[in-house]
């Protein structure tokens, strides 16, 4: 694996553990007083990674990835779990976004 992918792969895991603190804020929102714990560690474990990703992908790039990912997947959890209702349009907005993401990775260079 290259250094380039390795970095990629890092800035994917590191938007899943964006993902990860948005749900526990949601979780504890709820009562639930562990997910405090795993607020910390996912945010922790989400900017060391994104921290290591940048030091390969340009740091606009790889920060504007990481929102992207965490936005996307938080309003996938925000739908699908806690059961938040989203229109059309919305779910609409959500698939550009992931397009734009995407487009991101295939026109970086790294």
């Amino acid at each position: 694996m290259t250094p380039a992918n390795a970095a990629w792969g890092l800035l994917i895991l590191a938007g899943l553990f964006e993902v990860g603190f948005t749900t526990a804020m949601a979780l504890e929102a709820q009562g639930k007083k562990w997910a405090t714990a795993m607020f910390f560690v996912c945010i922790i474990a989400s900017f060391m990674l994104l921290q290591e990703a940048a030091k390969t992908i340009p740091l606009g790039i790889a920060y504007a990835v990481w929102t992207g990912i965490g936005a996307a997947g938080t309003l996938a959890v925000a739908t699908l779990v806690f059961r938040q209702p989203m229109t059309g349009m919305q779910i609409g907005l959500v698939i550009v976004l992931i397009g734009v993401v995407a487009a991101l990775k295939l026109t970086s260079s790294h």
